[in-house]
């Protein structure tokens, strides 16, 4: 919970969400909750939780349903999904191609909107946010992994990691400092200048993880993030999101076909038709992982 006070009636709010107008006077509070969140410690660690909620969900979804409309024909993505996800979990979802968990991790991500029913963060609804809510959303709540890295391949490595940050109201010295630390973790503290072009397909990805973290955000969405990986390095890059997940109890959910996924994930839906076909405990799961030359460790 937050107090914010509105700067034209001085009246207090309680809230657990976003305020975009006072209830009072109908004043634009827009300013204070910018001025919030940059207060709120953007460049402190490297990743963190400090949600004005404190909700076990942190996602939930509740009949979350898509319908794609071709013409006369309506192609049912997702299906009345019901779905919740704690804090500081790490959660994947697994299904054939054209399952829906793509989709599932699009409306998740409030990068798309459900045909019916409600997905919330922090018990917020995001059918009900308008446009500026929803960006305040995304930029300060929400992390993205792609699977093609999704780099501005005229932007060198610290360009790319702290453009989010600029849309955070960050200082440049503060994205300096945050940004040259982010690589440092990932790996690349010595690539900091280096553009897309002059780095392997794994130090790009490292890149996009960099820039999921640029606004310490409470939820990761990696989709397919070793997708485009030879084997060796995809282990390195989800070995990297666990760690990241277990370090700061940030929240990571990951839209996959890889099987090594499972091991590292704390549960596993299984999608398959737009619907949840069961949802596995990785503690429940046998699972022998075999080497790199084909022998079982």
């Amino acid at each position: 919970m937050a107090s914010i006070e509105c700067p034209k009636c001085k009246e207090v709010i309680e809230t657990t969400g976003l305020v975009t107008v006072c209830p009072k006077c109908g004043a634009d509070m827009s300013g204070v909750m910018e001025e919030l969140s940059h207060t709120e410690g953007a460049h402190g660690g490297f990743a963190r939780d400090e949600s004005m909620t404190t909700h076990e969900f942190i996602v939930r979804t509740k009949g979350l349903t898509k319908i794609y409309v071709m013409g006369e024909v309506q192609v049912p993505a997702l299906q009345s999904v019901d779905l919740e996800i704690r804090r500081g979990e790490y959660l994947s979802i697994m299904g054939p191609s054209g399952s829906g968990k793509s989709t599932l991790f699009n409306l998740v991500g409030g990068l798309d909107k459900p045909t019916a029913g409600s997905c919330y963060i922090e018990e917020v609804d995001m059918a009900q946010l308008d446009a500026f809510e929803l960006a305040w959303l995304r930029c300060r709540k929400i992390g993205y992994i792609f699977q093609t890295f999704n780099l501005i391949p005229v932007m060198t490595a610290m360009e790319n990691v702290t453009l989010p940050m600029i849309f955070a109201g960050m200082t440049s010295d503060e994205m300096l400092e945050r940004g040259a630390m982010l690589l440092d973790i990932v790996g690349l503290g010595d690539r900091l200048h280096h553009k897309p072009y002059e780095l392997s397909g794994g130090q790009q990805q490292r890149v996009a993880v960099a820039r999921s973290l640029a606004n310490s955000p409470a939820i990761i969405l990696a989709d397919e993030p070793t997708g485009n990986l030879d084997l060796q390095t995809g282990k390195e890059i989800i070995d990297l999101l666990k760690r990241l997940n277990r370090e700061s109890e940030t929240t990571v959910i990951s839209a996959t076909h890889d099987l090594k996924m499972i091991d590292v994930s704390d549960r596993i839906v299984h999608i398959r038709d737009g619907a949840i076909e069961r949802i596995d405990d990785r503690a429940d799961i046998d699972l022998e992982i075999g080497s790199m030359d084909g022998e079982e460790e």
